[in-house]
């Protein structure tokens, strides 16, 4: 199985850009992971409907027939070790994973309904420059609970 992280935009945080790639690196110790970073689309005449499309047509390219996992408030909230016993199971499956990460204004209604999956960090809405950040720790942190190794900060 290979995990990919497609999102919309490249952070735009230095602070979290570093703490992103960091966690990045981390992940890729226990995941096959490939992150895709889509441009993310202008909103003009103050209706997001368009860009949300063109950002989730550009997300659905990067990620081929990957099974789709969308990570938007209201879906399936897990803990830590949950977390890692759901990613070991997709693991099982050996088929491609892509947790896709919408923009600004979120995912494409079609790239929403494509999706077997929805996770969602917290109850809040997050930016989605901090949600990429969550996930990828998640991934990290799921990684040392599947190994049984300490969990290094």
């Amino acid at each position: 199985m290979r995990v990919i992280i497609a999102v919309v935009g490249k952070p735009k945080n230095d602070g979290l850009a570093t703490a992103i790639s960091e966690y990045e690196q981390r992940a890729r110790r226990y995941w096959p992971l490939r992150v895709v970073e889509v441009k993310d689309e202008p909103v003009r005449g103050g209706n997001a409907g368009p860009a949300r499309q063109r950002e989730g047509e550009r997300l659905a390219a990067a990620i081929g027939g990957a099974h789709v996992i969308a990570c938007e408030v209201g879906g399936r909230r897990m803990s830590s070790p949950e977390f890692a016993t759901w990613v070991q199971g997709l693991r099982e499956s050996a088929a491609d994973v892509a947790f896709v990460i919408g923009g600004a204004y979120g995912l494409s209604d079609e790239l929403a309904r494509r999706a077997t999956s929805r996770i969602s960090f917290s109850s809040w809405t997050l930016p989605h420059e901090l949600a990429r950040l969550v996930l990828v720790e998640q991934l990290y942190r799921a990684g040392t609970i599947m190994r049984g190794e300490p969990y290094h900060k």
